[in-house]
């Protein structure tokens, strides 16, 4: 059996590297997800700053 053992290792090295490689690929699409929702928020923020600008100077401009 002590004859198998570089492959025995070899093998259980290969699944953890692909474990490994499985695992930092979901991160990197889930950053990609997180990253597109950032963008789509920031831009939902920038449009209702904007309509509050709107309401503030039609308020302002009635006075």
């Amino acid at each position: 059996m002590s004859d198998q053992a570089p492959e025995i290792a070899t093998a259980r090295i290969e699944r953890a590297l692909a474990r490994i490689e499985a695992a930092s690929a979901t991160a990197l699409r889930r950053h990609a997800d997180l990253a597109h929702r950032h963008t789509a928020l920031r831009a939902q923020i920038g449009d209702a700053i904007a309509q509050i600008d709107s309401l503030i100077a039609a308020e302002t401009g009635a006075d």
